[in-house]
């Protein structure tokens, strides 16, 4: 599986990482829904961390499409509100010129 952070690259992670990531993405969707900053942080912080340890990253010219997209490691709720709403992603370095 290919997960991307936005900000930081891509990396491949194993099934075990895969199935950790999923839960920890529902996490993620329940906290945005509910507006909640704190529990936010814990799953995005907790998905970043499990993704840099035990992914392996791709070469900076590797394109593959990913099957998960982390935001920015210190995105905060309302700005992944934004990107859910717009798809507009300020700052990232992969996008059209």
């Amino acid at each position: 599986m290919i997960v991307r952070i936005l900000g930081e690259g891509q990396f491949r992670v194993d099934e075990d990482a895969a199935t950790t990531l999923t839960a920890l993405d529902k996490d993620l969707d329940a906290a945005v829904r509910d507006e909640q900053q704190a529990a936010f942080a814990a799953a995005l912080h907790a998905a970043v961390a499990l993704v840099r340890a035990q992914g392996t990253p791709l070469a900076a010219d590797e394109i593959v499409t990913a099957d998960y997209i982390l935001p920015f490691s210190d995105a905060t709720v309302d700005e992944v509100r934004k990107l859910l709403a717009d798809g507009t992603i300020p700052g990232d370095s992969v996008g059209l010129p």
